[in-house]
């Protein structure tokens, strides 16, 4: 339902969404994502195989979601929100630019009840290499997001 409250974008702040998802929350102290990891994945994001969807509140980075993109598969690797249900909208947003160009699978890594509710399955290893098989040959990435951009 697009109630016009996000603004989206693709690759407008990727530095600060994966410097917003290396903070710890309440729910879960600590975290995987280390100084070393945020400079890997900015040189990824120079080099075009990491990237992110920023949702956008007032001007404000309200939420995101970053990843990595081969071929036609996009690595999602986190999400952070500071308003309620920008990274919903983020993953949404990510999803439809996905279909729009063309992808095979988004993977999520590590499943929840969140992203269960939202379409995500498990999946078998030999299914994800079958997924793998031929799908990261060409580059089907770009900022320039083929959905509605208010939401």
């Amino acid at each position: 339902y697009n109630q016009g409250r996000f603004t989206l974008s693709a690759d407008q702040a990727f530095e600060t969404v994966i410097r917003a998802c290396a903070e710890d929350r309440p729910t879960q102290p600590g975290t995987w994502i280390t100084p070393d990891m945020v400079d890997a994945y900015l040189q990824l994001h120079e080099l075009g195989f990491a990237h992110s969807v920023e949702a956008w509140q007032d001007g404000e980075l309200a939420g995101g979601i970053y990843g990595l993109s081969l071929g036609r598969v996009f690595f999602g690797e986190s999400m952070f929100s500071k308003q309620t249900d920008a990274s919903k909208i983020a993953l949404v947003a990510l999803c439809g630019h996905l279909q729009e160009r063309d992808f095979t699978l988004l993977d999520c890594q590590v499943g929840n009840a969140h992203l269960s509710r939202m379409g995500a399955k498990n999946i078998s290893r030999e299914d994800f290499k079958r997924y793998l098989d031929g799908t990261t040959d060409a580059d089907h990435w770009s900022s320039d997001l083929s959905i509605p951009k208010r939401w």
